[in-house]
């Protein structure tokens, strides 16, 4: 397993997890030029662990349930890879969002809201 380098840790990059291409496509258009989106529908495609680590913080789809489940996938980033990346969460309803805040997931937005939102964090995430 190859170290991290430094200039790896400072690329400005996040994780999408959704199936939905207008999702993306509406996510992709809010992405300056300096920062990287990287769309997946499973966490393999990310890497392992210490590669997931480089990556700012993960948006995460709660209404996919074809291609993936978000349950399993903030029960895997927390209790099996132990991460601390942050995990903002996007639609769903009452009952996911319950069950995501107990797997410790950090924040919850409707699907418009996340469009909107998504500025703010590349800016707070961006040093």
């Amino acid at each position: 397993m190859a170290a991290p380098t430094i200039a790896e840790r400072l690329k400005r990059r996040f994780l999408l997890m959704t199936a939905d291409e207008a999702m993306r496509a509406a996510l992709a258009a809010q992405v300056p030029a300096d920062w990287e989106m990287v769309a997946i529908t499973s966490l393999d495609e990310a890497g392992d662990w210490n590669e997931i680590l480089l990556y700012r913080f993960l948006l995460l789809d709660l209404d996919e349930s074809e291609v993936f489940d978000p349950i399993d996938v903030i029960r895997t980033v927390r209790m099996e890879y132990l991460l601390q990346i942050a995990v903002l969460c996007f639609g769903g309803d009452a009952d996911i969002q319950d069950e995501m805040r107990l797997s410790r997931a950090d924040r919850f937005y409707t699907r418009d809201q996340i469009v909107t939102v998504l500025p703010q964090f590349l800016d707070q995430y961006g040093w």
